[in-house]
C-alpha cells in the first residue's frame, strides 16, 4: 500500500523546470532514500510533498486522497529540515511540545507538567539533556535529535521525512539516530531519508530513488546496487572516487604560525601553515576545530598565545583587521553566516569590496554587475543571472559565490569550515579542485576543517587531529585512517 504518492508532478519557476513529470511513491515499513546532485529537484519535491508548494501539474496523494485539495492530509507527514530550527532561549521541554496548552493563572505554562511529559521522549530518543535546559546551551547533536523528536511527538503521522539529518551529528549520535529510525520503521511508518552521504544510505536504506535535472532517473533496491552505480546515475558520468586533491606545490615558506593558543574551547594549540599548503583539521563535533579558527579570525576571544602571518605579529579580536590583512574564514553554516539570503548574487559578491566599486559617492551598478559576472564565470556558478536571490541557488553554487567573494579580498589564508556540508558528490569534486587550484596557482594557504575522513584524506597535505580542545596528533597525507581516527576519539592522545 502506498501511503504517500506523487503522480506526474511538474513544478516550474521562472526559467527553470524544477520537477519534470515526476512519479514517486512511499510505502509503510520501508526506508526510501532519495539522492541527487544539488539542484536536481530534491528540495522542490520535499516542498510539494509537505504542501509548501503546489505543483503546476499532477497530484500528491496521501492515503489515496488528493492532499492539494485537502491540506489537512499533509499533517500525516512529519518533516525534519536540515537546518536547526529551534528556539534557543526556550527550554528543551518547551521546544519539544510547542504549541502546548496553557493553564492556571493568566494562562501560564505548567513547566512541571511539560518536564514530566518530556522525560520519556528524551529517553526514547536518547537525548542527554534535562527538560529545563535552554536549547542554546545544549550540543548541536542534541539539538538535531530534539528536532527529530519534536517532529513526531505531536503528530498522528504516517510518514517521517528526514532531510540530511546527520549533518550536525557525531558518529555515536548518528548510530543512535539509525536505531531510532529502524524502530519507527518497525511501527510500519514510511521513512523518507534524504542524504548526500552514500555510506549512510547503504547502511540504512531499503530502496533508493535518484534525481537528476528535475527528473526521476533511477530506482532500485539497495541490495542490488553499489556506490559507483549510484554516482553514475546522479551525475550522468563516471566520477573517480580514488582521485586525490592535495596541493603539489607546497613552499618551505611558513605563512601562518600559531603558538600555544588557548581559548574557551581549545588550549595550548601550536601549528604552522606553509604557502600553497592544504592543512586539514580533523576531530569530532565539539573538539574545538571551528572555535580555534574563529578565534584567529577575531570572532572569538583568545586567552593566551600568539599568532603571526607572513612573519608579522597578528592582531587578535578584530575580524575587520583579519579580512583586510588576508585571513578569510568561510563558515560551516552557509545559510546563517555565509550569505545574505534575500539579497542577490550581485550584492552578495560585491559587499566585501564596496569601496572599490564606487563611482563618486555612489556604488556603481555597472561595476557591481561586471564583478559578479566575473565571479560567476571564473567559478562556474550555475545561475540564470546576477540578480537572482542567492537563497535560491543550490548549496554548491552558494559555496562557489562565497569563495569568489573571498578571493576579491586577496587572501593569504583561506579557512574552509565543512565546505561540502550538504553538497553532492559531483559538486564536492569541483570544490576540491578549486581548493587545490587556489593553493597551487595562487600560493594561498588553505585550512580545511572537515568531519569526513575521506575528505580530509583526499585533500590535505598534512592533518592535525584535535580531541577535546587539544592537539592529539599530526599526520602526513599517507597516514593510516585508523591512526587518525584513534587520535580524534582520544585513543592515541
Amino acid at each position: 500500500m502506498k501511503i504517500l504518492e506523487a503522480r506526474n508532478i511538474t513544478k516550474l519557476f521562472p526559467g527553470v523546470v524544477a520537477l519534470d513529470s515526476v512519479d514517486i511513491s512511499f510505502e509503510p515499513g520501508e526506508i526510501h532514500c532519495v539522492i541527487g546532485e544539488n539542484g536536481a529537484g530534491k528540495s522542490t519535491l520535499i516542498k510539494c510533498l509537505t504542501g509548501v508548494y503546489e505543483p503546476e501539474e499532477g497530484e500528491v496523494l496521501i492515503g489515496g486522497e488528493n492532499a492539494v485539495r485537502n491540506k489537512a492530509l499533509f499533517d500525516k507527514v512529519a518533516y525534519v529540515p536540515q537546518e536547526i530550527d529551534l528556539f534557543g532561549y526556550m527550554s528543551v521541554a518547551e521546544n519539544l511540545f510547542l504549541p502546548y496548552e496553557k493553564s492556571g493563572i493568566k494562562g501560564a505554562v505548567n513547566q512541571r507538567e511539560l518536564a514530566k511529559k518530556a522525560f520519556p521522549v528524551l529517553e526514547q530518543f536518547r537525548i542527554p539533556v534535562k527538560p529545563d535546559e535552554l536549547v542554546k546551551d545544549i550540543s548541536v547533536s542534541s539539538q538535531q535529535l530534539l528536532q527529530i523528536a519534536r517532529a513526531v511527538v505531536h503528530k498522528d503521522y504516517e510518514v517521517l521525512m528526514l532531510d540530511e539529518p546527520t549533518t550536525s551529528l557525531t558518529t555515536s549520535d548518528t548510530q543512535i539516530l539509525f536505531e531510532i529510525v529502524k524502530k519507527i520503521k518497525e511501527e510500519n511508518k514510511a521513512i523518507i531519508f534524504i542524504s548526500h552521504k552514500l555510506e549512510e544510505i547503504f547502511a540504512l536504506g531499503d530502496v533508493l530513488t535518484v534525481f537528476r535535472n528535475g527528473k526521476r532517473v533511477a530506482y532500485s533496491s539497495l541490495k542490488d546496487i553499489d556506490i559507483p552505480w549510484v554516482i553514475r546515475q546522479m551525475t550522468g558520468r563516471e566520477v573517480n572516487q580514488e582521485q586525490v586533491f592535495y596541493s603539489e606545490k607546497v613552499s618551505d615558506e611558513v605563512l601562518l604560525e600559531v603558538k600555544n593558543l588557548t581559548g574557551e574551547r581549545f588550549r595550548d594549540i601550536s601549528f604552522e601553515l606553509r604557502k600553497g599548503e592544504i592543512l586539514g583539521f580533523s576531530g569530532l563535533v565539539g573538539a574545538g576545530r571551528s572555535e580555534l579558527m574563529q578565534a584567529i579570525f577575531g570572532y572569538l576571544p583568545v586567552y593566551s598565545g600568539s599568532v603571526s602571518l607572513g612573519g608579522q605579529e597578528w592582531k587578535l579580536g578584530d575580524t575587520n583587521y583579519s579580512v583586510k590583512h588576508g585571513f578569510i574564514y568561510l563558515p560551516e553554516e552557509r545559510k546563517k553566516q555565509g550569505i545574505l539570503p534575500v539579497l542577490s548574487i550581485r550584492e552578495n559578491i560585491s559587499i566585501s569590496v564596496l569601496d572599490d566599486l564606487k563611482s563618486g559617492i555612489n556604488i556603481s551598478r555597472k561595476k557591481e554587475t561586471e564583478l559578479a559576472w566575473k565571479v560567476i564565470d571564473t567559478y562556474d556558478v550555475k545561475t540564470p543571472g546576477v540578480d537572482k536571490e542567492i537563497q535560491f541557488l543550490s548549496g554548491g553554487n552558494q559555496q562557489k559565490v562565497i569563495i569568489g567573494r573571498a578571493m576579491n579580498c586577496n587572501p593569504q589564508v583561506l579557512v574552509f569550515d565543512e565546505p561540502t556540508k550538504g553538497i553532492d558528490v559531483g559538486t564536492k569534486a569541483e570544490i576540491y579542485r578549486l581548493m587545490k587550484e587556489l593553493a597551487e596557482e595562487k600560493g594561498i594557504g588553505i585550512i580545511l576543517i572537515s568531519s569526513e575522513m575521506e575528505e580530509i584524506k583526499k585533500c590535505s597535505n598534512r592533518i592535525i587531529a584535535l580531541y577535546e580542545g587539544k592537539k592529539a596528533g599530526e599526520y602526513d597525507a599517507k597516514a593510516d585512517k585508523e591512526a587518525i581516527l584513534g587520535s580524534i576519539i582520544g585513543v592515541n592522545s
